[in-house]
């Protein structure tokens, strides 16, 4: 190519790239004054419930689970201020592909909460993922079946060898014992909220010790879920009267 030539096309490659940028400008100018009402309205609706749950469980019965409209329900818990959030579905996929959710999770928090995105933090605390810190002030549980009833068997194993080595004794045992005892909630509390996902009438397996008192909400499936429909879970709940057996 003559020096001309190549001059040209230069210039033709600057002003292409000139006008592209110009055009990803324009587009993301509405999408960000966008993002900001929606933060307004999520903070302004996690304050306007008469009670917000601390620890929500989501779990999904359905078959194929969805990253980014999983992702999109985790924002949106952090964004109304919720600060534990435990995902589950009863096959492990999310927990077996927890990087991918991960990942998911960060893109969602660039799009739903734009420039904000620096003041939430949400922390993965499964075991391996310890330190992995994305940029809410919530904490992510990703669990699945081993989490449930086989934390349960290995806690009650530990405690016997325990008894057995003379730790212990058996009227040690009681509800806060076998709490400190189950590794998969360890320093989480006991979920407030589970809204359960898809049309079995059952949350197939998930902390079937921790969820003796929490308020369960079910909702057709967690595709293509609205904002809308996740928030009047969470007025439902904020209305619900809790008796604790009595």
């Amino acid at each position: 190519m003559s020096g001309a030539g190549g001059l040209a096309w230069r210039a033709l490659h600057a002003l292409v790239r000139a006008l592209l940028c110009l055009q990803r400008a324009i587009v993301a100018g509405p999408a960000h004054g966008g993002a900001a009402r929606g933060r307004q309205r999520w903070r302004a609706d996690g304050r306007a419930l008469r009670k917000l749950p601390v620890h929500v469980g989501l779990v999904v019965t359905e078959e194929e689970p969805s990253y980014a409209d999983m992702a999109s329900l985790v924002v949106w818990c952090m964004a109304v201020g919720i600060s534990y959030v435990s995902v589950y579905d009863h096959n492990g996929i999310f927990k077996r592909n927890n990087s991918r959710l991960m990942d998911e999770i960060l893109k969602q928090q660039q799009e739903l909460l734009g420039l904000d995105c620096s003041k939430y933090t949400v922390e993965f605390a499964n075991q391996d993922k310890t330190g992995q810190v994305l940029n809410c002030q919530s904490t992510l549980k990703v669990l699945s079946p081993e989490d449930g009833k086989a934390d349960i068997v290995k806690a009650a194993q530990n405690f016997c060898q325990l008894v057995a080595q003379q730790q212990r004794t058996h009227s040690d045992l009681d509800v806060n014992m076998l709490d400190n005892l189950l590794s998969s909630t360890n320093g989480f509390p006991d979920p407030d909220l589970v809204l359960k996902f898809g049309p079995v009438d059952s949350t197939l397996g998930f902390l079937p010790w921790h969820i003796r008192l929490t308020e369960i909400i079910s909702l057709p499936s967690h595709l293509n879920i609205s904002y809308e429909d996740f928030f009047s879970a969470l007025h439902h709940y904020a209305a619900c009267e809790q008796r604790w057996g009595k």
